[in-house]
């Protein structure tokens, strides 16, 4: 069981299927280069590679889960694209490399944006229909994603962000609020679906939207901790903004030792529920340890 290989094959799969989905001629060519330019210009994969890690520990197909695991990076880099828009949080560097408004100017970012979110739930159309054999749990699937990236998921946590900005009343449970949409409910979801193409029990899928959720809360933490002690090199985007902005962040809320704390306290948590899984959580378990130490 090695880390490093198994995450590799993961991203490979991954980018060899978007290449594939983003070569399709039926996409108009500027705007196929303007998505391309975002949903091919690099990153983690992070959602992706839990959706086939999950896939796999309850043994399912990782062809079929890999529809859902490109969708999912479609929708997060859509939301990236619109993030980045000056509108929002007006950020000029993504990735290590100029945002898609400062690349290609605010409408085509804009349309990048659209298409790659209306291209996702394409592909997961169309992949519920292939794989009827498990309509029923492909549809809970499909429902998961839509629902973490809509109006109670992302763009909730989105909106309760940009109230909060230089509120002096946000308090904690209004960080909780956002960061579980805004964040923790995409990555939820991407577990979530990745499970749901291995069909496990009613126990099994409780038990890992626990996981799902507290692996959410730690990467906001450690989110938030880096834009204080990152750089523009290790992160790719422009650090110390949410202080600028006067964002509610973790360690405006609690400082940063307390965050760090916290940080420790709930990949303790994730990785404990994870253990019940037994032998087959092994690469989750490796990956919550790396999310705590995470240094980009």
């Amino acid at each position: 069981m090695n880390f490093e290989q198994t995450i590799s094959e993961y991203r490979q799969a991954i980018e060899r299927r978007l290449d594939a989905y983003m070569a399709q001629e039926r996409i108009p060519a500027s705007l196929r280069e303007a998505m391309g330019y975002s949903l091919l210009g690099g990153g983690k994969r992070l959602r992706p590679v839990l959706t086939l890690a999950a896939c796999d520990l309850f043994n399912g197909n990782r062809d079929a889960a890999l529809p859902f695991a490109c969708a999912l990076e479609m929708i997060h880099t859509y939301s990236l694209i619109h993030d980045d828009l000056p509108c929002m949080d007006n950020d000029d560097f993504r990735r290590g490399k100029p945002s898609s408004h400062k690349a290609f100017g605010e409408a085509t970012a804009v349309l990048a944006g659209d298409g790659l979110l209306s291209y996702a739930f394409e592909i997961l159309a169309d992949a519920t229909l292939v794989w009827q054999q498990q309509i029923s749990s492909y549809l809970v699937a499909l429902q998961e994603i839509a629902r973490a990236a809509g109006i109670s998921g992302m763009i909730a946590g989105q909106m309760a962000d940009l109230e909060s900005e230089k509120d002096a009343c946000a308090d904690a449970e209004r960080l909780r609020y956002i960061h579980a949409r805004k964040t923790g409910a995409m990555l939820r979801a991407s577990l979530m679906a990745g499970a749901y193409v291995g069909n496990p029990s009613d126990a099994e899928a409780a038990a890992m939207a626990r996981f799902g959720g507290l692996y959410g809360m730690l990467f906001q933490i450690t989110d938030d901790i880096l834009d204080v002690e990152g750089s523009l090199i290790s992160l790719g985007k422009t650090p110390g903004k949410d202080k600028v902005e006067g964002k509610l962040t973790y360690p405006s809320c609690y400082g940063m030792e307390t965050s760090k704390e916290m940080a420790r306290e709930t990949a303790e948590e994730a990785t404990e529920i994870l253990k019940g899984f037994g032998e087959r959580s092994w690469f989750l378990i490796a990956l919550t340890e790396r999310t705590l130490a995470r240094k980009s």
